[in-house]
């Protein structure tokens, strides 16, 4: 298992085909403002690779776009809402297709309401991972180790979280209803761009 570091792209050729898990880190919450300051990824074959983007970047990223948009490849995500909006707005990719470990969670955990990825990987694969440098200074001259290494468990697991979180959306019968809210999500992250991150555009008032 290595972490491997890349400025503004992604290597050619250092991924196995199939799905992807992917997440990001930026400078806050807010996306316009909060510029995307690292992005990982990984075939879940063992190895972890962070792309970092340096300020002014102009995020061309020729390689990693082209997986991003593959239409063939899956990609994994814990909350892909947050995720796709960053990418689409730094990237300029809708990088789907999409499947969500934190949305699956929350259609078969219905017996709590913790679906944290450090919850998560506890629960379904009995790991413990540190969540301690979440709020972090992505944007700092250097990543320190712990930085590096939190940002990569954020891609260790997704693959196996999907496996086991397959087999618990089939048990409760939802595997179709899970599959069209990842299928929304893209759409979601676009109305976020767009100026309806808090309002629920299907209520009734």
């Amino acid at each position: 298992m290595t972490v491997h570091f890349h400025e503004e792209d992604l290597p050619a050729g250092v991924l196995a085909d199939g799905p992807v898990a992917v997440d990001t880190e930026t400078m806050g919450l807010i996306t316009p403002r909060d510029r995307l300051c690292l992005l990982q990824i990984s075939d879940g074959g063992g190895d972890e690779h962070l792309v970092r983007f340096a300020p002014g970047s102009d995020y061309a990223a020729p390689n990693l776009r082209a997986v991003l948009a593959d239409p063939a490849r899956l990609k994994l995500y814990h909350f892909a809402r947050f995720d796709l909006a960053a990418i689409q707005h730094y990237l300029r990719v809708v990088a789907a297709p999409v499947y969500c470990t934190k949305t699956a969670s929350r259609l078969v955990r219905t017996y709590t309401d913790r679906h944290g990825l450090k919850e998560l990987v506890k629960e379904i694969l009995q790991t413990d991972i540190s969540k301690q440098q979440q709020s972090s200074d992505w944007g700092g001259p250097e990543l320190n180790d712990a930085q590096r290494d939190y940002a990569a468990s954020d891609v260790r697991y997704l693959h196996r979280l999907k496996a086991e979180l397959d087999i618990r959306l089939a048990r409760e019968g939802r595997t179709a209803l899970a599959q069209a809210c990842f299928d929304f999500l893209p759409h979601r992250a676009a109305l976020d761009l767009e100026g309806w991150p808090e309002i629920d555009i299907f209520a009734h008032v």
